[in-house]
């Protein structure tokens, strides 16, 4: 028990999503307890995602240094805190979480303001689910909360869209005596406006009036401008502006720069240009400023209108920075305007400004896109030979071209690559590599690749696995499918009903339409199909309405996947067809098929609700060399393409 009632209490309790959670209850107005639930799977995934998860001490088993003994600060907490702050300025936040580490490893006993750093680190590397550790371990360290410490919970509660633990946190604080200070309520102003709530943002900041103690200053009216520009609502953040002036603030380039961006944002960058020539005479305008008219002049495609900036930029005094110069390349590039392209480049040598990382990135992403790999490995060797390291994002970007160019085991030589020059591949680099494995039909590849991403301490998401179970459905095979839903399931990813889609569509693309309903892939029992067909995720799942043949749905007491019987009278279809499957996509000749099968499938009992896609002669192909293909293609393939399966 901390001292004026504030308590953060440890249970073991998992809940049935297997995630550590703060226990919003115990935030509440009237309590005096915080649960902290920790959840073994969750650590796993931090552990992959971020090669480590802050593990809460056990009794402080390891042996005080003597000072820390005594209930002192010693030098070396004192100083590796200092270590922690300086790495959070520079943002290296996990170096900072590895001093800590360190630090309980020598055995010494961090401090309150220790603690708070490493929250801000966790918030900074967005390790939200680690912050029940944490508190946990604060709890057993007997360490009291101050103001300082719940402004940086709020604010970590802020940052992961927590508002309801936020403003649960900010009632704790008042109530064990702690008092909220301005900050606390721009951080909440801020956190409502985040989540699209402006109204409670200015709930928020009507409360400082309550309190005696708490003014709002400048960036309050700031914080709360912006909520309302994010929500789209112009006329109510001209109505903070007046309130801000009213109380004695007058607006700055930051009110201004927020407000120009809600008209760009809202295609109207000629208002924004107008504002800022307005106010130009008594406030002093930024790069920023300028880069906000000039993207939103991009974005509309107005690239004439975004020069001509440049140039009026530089008769007020300005000179175009990296950023602009970025923006104005990735206007033209997405024009397909080479020509302007290299007079951008070359303005940028005019003006003394030297490339970086995301003007390489830009033409890298545009050729990459189009195919032409020849021009991406010529704009990648002229990045190395300015001496600007690739990071994973580069490798993304080259893996993508060589997937699209169907060259997978180039995308794949890029691993080894990142490998040699010490730096780790992102989940959307190793699944660009699955999916690029997966578009030339090779799922053993695939399936390699993907051992090597878990082997490697990168944890599979959600499109990682869909990528997977795309691929199976490709190759006519839904148990593999299936199989990946269930991998899916055991990491601790949850499906989507894109998932089921993807599932139900590698039965139908077999015939098996029965097991749409009895499979994996079913989210809700037998007639879950009724529900995919009428989804939001385009779901090309259809089922004949034909009286005479109705689909019979199978009670959930039948089994999940293949009953018996229909995985019995699955092998005798498959025996029958050969290896190539119930239905082919690729043209086979008449006599890869003999009659001798197709008599076989015929006298085969099939289970009840069994459909066979039709299988129909190819005029045009029969013309050309007695083959015959399938009327029926698996449409999910284009759809899955469009949705981006290629990061």
């Amino acid at each position: 028990m901390g001292e004026n009632g504030v308590q953060l209490t440890l249970t073991s309790t998992l809940k049935s999503t297997g995630k550590p959670r703060i226990n919003a209850d115990g935030l509440n107005n009237g309590s005096h307890t915080t649960k902290v639930s920790i959840g073994k799977r969750r650590d796993i995934e931090e552990k992959h995602e971020h090669g480590g998860t802050f593990q809460p001490s056990k009794g402080q088993k390891q042996q005080l240094c003597t000072t820390c003994a005594k209930g002192h600060t010693c030098q070396s907490v004192i100083n590796r805190t200092r270590q922690m702050r300086a790495l959070i300025d520079s943002k290296k936040p996990y170096q900072a979480h590895s001093v800590f580490k360190h630090l309980m490893d020598e055995g010494h006993k961090p401090s309150l303001v220790t603690y708070t750093i490493l929250l801000t680190a966790l918030t900074n590397q967005r390790m939200f689910e680690s912050i029940p550790s944490l508190l946990a371990e604060v709890e057993l360290a007997g360490v009291r909360p101050d103001s300082i410490f719940f402004n940086a919970l709020i604010n970590a509660f802020v940052e992961a869209k927590r508002m309801g633990e936020a403003i649960n946190t900010f009632w704790k604080m008042k109530h064990s005596g702690c008092h909220p200070t301005t900050s606390t309520f721009n951080t909440l102003i801020k956190g409502y406006g985040i989540v699209g709530k402006p109204e409670e943002s200015q709930r928020v900041f009507d409360m400082m009036g309550v309190e005696g103690s708490v003014r709002p200053n400048l960036t309050t009216y700031n914080i709360l401008v912006k909520a309302w520009c994010d929500h789209r609502n112009l006329e109510e953040a001209w109505g903070v502006v007046g309130k801000m002036q009213a109380g004695g603030f007058e607006p700055d380039i930051v009110t201004y720069n927020t407000i120009a961006s809600a008209y760009a944002n809202n295609d109207e960058t000629w208002r924004a240009e107008e504002l800022i020539v307005e106010i130009q005479t008594r406030v002093r305008t930024s790069e920023r400023t300028w880069g906000i008219i000039i993207g939103g002049y991009c974005r509309e495609g107005r690239l004439e209108e975004a020069l001509r900036c440049v140039q009026q930029m530089k008769d007020a005094g300005s000179v175009p920075n990296v950023v602009i110069f970025n923006t104005l390349l990735k206007g033209f590039l997405d024009a397909n305007d080479m020509a302007a392209v290299n007079k951008i480049l070359g303005l940028m040598e005019k003006f003394g400004i030297k490339p970086d990382i995301v003007t390489y990135s830009h033409q890298l992403n545009t050729f990459s896109s189009l195919g032409h790999m020849a021009k991406c490995m010529h704009v990648f060797d002229k990045m190395i030979e300015a001496g600007i390291e690739p990071d994973p994002q580069v490798y993304s970007i080259l893996a993508k071209g060589f997937v699209r160019a169907q060259q997978p085991e180039k995308a794949e030589d890029l691993l080894l690559q990142m490998s040699h020059l010490g730096l780790c591949p992102n989940v959307v680099t190793f699944t660009t590599v699955i999916s690029g494995w997966c578009s030339v039909a090779d799922m053993e590849s695939a399936m390699r690749v993907y051992d090597k991403m878990c082997k490697s301490g990168v944890y599979p998401n959600l499109r990682t696995f869909e990528t997977l179970i795309w691929g199976y459905s490709e190759q006519k095979q839904p148990w593999k499918a299936e199989e990946v839903l269930q991998m899916m399931r055991e990491t601790g990813v949850k499906p989507k009903q894109s998932t089921y889609c993807l599932i139900a569509d590698a039965w139908k693309a077999v015939g098996l339409t029965e097991n749409i309903n009895n499979s994996n892939g079913s989210p809700n029992g037998p007639y879950a199909i009724e529900k995919l067909d009428h989804s939001n995720d385009n779901c090309n799942v259809r089922i004949s309405e034909d009286n005479n043949n109705k689909l019979q749905f199978f009670d959930e007491s039948n089994g999940r996947a293949m009953n018996g019987r229909s995985r019995s009278s699955f092998l005798q279809i498959t025996n029958a067809l050969g290896s190539s499957g119930i239905v082919s996509a690729k043209v086979m000749k008449a006599g890869e098929f003999p009659s001798e099968r197709l008599k076989a499938i015929k006298n085969t009992s099939f289970p009840q609700g069994f459909q066979l896609l039709h299988l129909e002669f190819c005029r045009k192909q029969l013309r050309k060399n007695g083959g015959f293909c399938s009327q029926s293609i698996n449409s999910f393939k284009m759809g899955f393409s469009s949705r981006g399966c290629i990061y």
